[in-house]
């Protein structure tokens, strides 16, 4: 693929839309979180605990990473983390309790991160020095999916119907896309004689992994607790509040696929540092505001500045390990599972202890390290084609 010209051709739209299949899910697990809890009559804490098996799940998939790419390649390992993930998911759907419920979920992780990890890198390869527009733009379908499948839980939940219909559709989809698309793609692959990837690696790249770590904490901290913190701040009721802060997960899926457009000049590095400061002041904003609209408004800007920083971080993780792409992003979902396993947990503490509002303080000294690591931690792609 050229670096100069950039075509979203049919690799793009099957890995795309492989990353819609457990996007329609997650869209509709978060919503459905307090449904389940009053379905199984158990406490938030243990509702609280799915979210923790997804920390639990990314790990394992990192770990794994390197030998399952080693044996079955990228493009075959995104299936195999699609099949584990609807295993997962129907677990999910069908299972009763909630031990089997948060089994089913770091089961159903375990193939979406790996999922993730595999996509990411297989579109950088295709991609090469238009890798940051593709990866981003590939996350914004992930986003689209997202949505409809919070849209339609939601919808589902007020009917007579069961809100675990709307999770179901991901099986379908997943064995449809797979007959239209996935069957006509079907790359050689041939393991390396040395083996899979290992080895250590360099200090600039845990020091970008720590960068990666603070981005997704402070990205599932807003996701989680934003409508706490709207409701607080605005004495809005729950559900409109839950209903109002779809605006990050908007914000996420235009930031993804117009972003690139916006300077294209710049190198991953001067674009990172840009949207993470859109991004926290943005916050501040939020946090701030008493106006139900001006929340909105500062909520969508809060997406579109966290909506490309997965993609550039992880780009920069690879620019420190040119020659263990896998092992790197497999050593990345480290960063993610504890992010997500931690940050929310947290914030609930936070928020317990001196209040939500106090409690969200954590979001700006998060974004404020990660700003500060990207800026004295120069990465090897800060080029204009790799930006491009």
């Amino acid at each position: 693929m050229s670096t100069t010209k950039y075509q979203r051709d049919q690799v793009f739209w099957l890995l795309a839309l492989q990353t819609g299949v457990f996007g329609i899910f997650m869209g509709g697990f978060g919503p459905a979180l307090p449904l389940l809890r009053a379905d199984q009559g158990v406490s938030a804490a243990v509702a609280g605990l799915h979210g923790t098996a997804l920390g639990v799940a990314s790990i394992i998939a990192g770990y794994l990473n390197s030998s399952v790419v080693h044996k079955f390649g990228r493009y075959r390992s995104i299936w195999l983390g699609l099949a584990i993930f609807n295993i997962g998911a129907l677990a999910f759907i069908i299972l009763p309790d909630a031990w089997q419920t948060i089994t089913a979920i770091l089961i159903a992780g375990v193939g979406l991160s790996m999922t993730v990890n595999n996509s990411f890198t297989y579109l950088s390869a295709h991609y090469k020095g238009n890798s940051a527009r593709a990866v981003s733009q590939a996350n914004g379908v992930n986003s689209f999916f997202v949505l409809i499948g919070n849209f339609i839980v939601g919808m589902i939940a007020g009917t007579q119907f069961s809100w675990r219909l709307g999770l179901l559709l991901s099986l379908p989809f997943a064995i449809i896309l797979y007959l239209l698309l996935g069957r006509q793609h079907n790359p050689e692959h041939i393991p390396d004689e040395d083996g899979k990837q290992k080895g250590s690696l360099s200090i600039k790249y845990w020091l970008s992994w720590t960068g990666l770590l603070f981005t997704i904490a402070a990205e599932f901290a807003i996701a989680f607790w934003g409508a706490a913190l709207l409701r607080e701040k605005t004495g809005l009721s729950a559900a409109t509040s839950t209903t109002l802060v779809l605006a990050l997960p908007l914000g996420m899926m235009i930031g993804r696929w117009f972003g690139t457009y916006v300077f294209p000049d710049l190198g991953i590095d001067s674009r990172l540092k840009l949207i993470i400061a859109l991004q926290g002041f943005s916050f501040m904003v939020f946090w701030t505001s008493e106006i139900p609209v001006t929340s909105f408004i500062a909520l969508f800007v809060v997406g579109l500045g966290t909506s490309m920083q997965f993609a550039l971080t992880s780009l920069r993780l690879l620019s420190f390990a040119p020659d263990k792409p896998d092992l790197a992003m497999g050593k990345s979902s480290y960063s993610a599972g504890i992010a997500i396993g931690l940050s929310p947990l947290f914030l609930g503490f936070l928020a317990d202890e001196f209040g939500i509002v106090s409690g969200f303080l954590l979001v700006p000294v998060l974004v404020g390290l990660a700003f500060i690591i990207v800026a004295l931690v120069p990465s090897q792609t800060h080029s204009k084609k790799a930006a491009a």
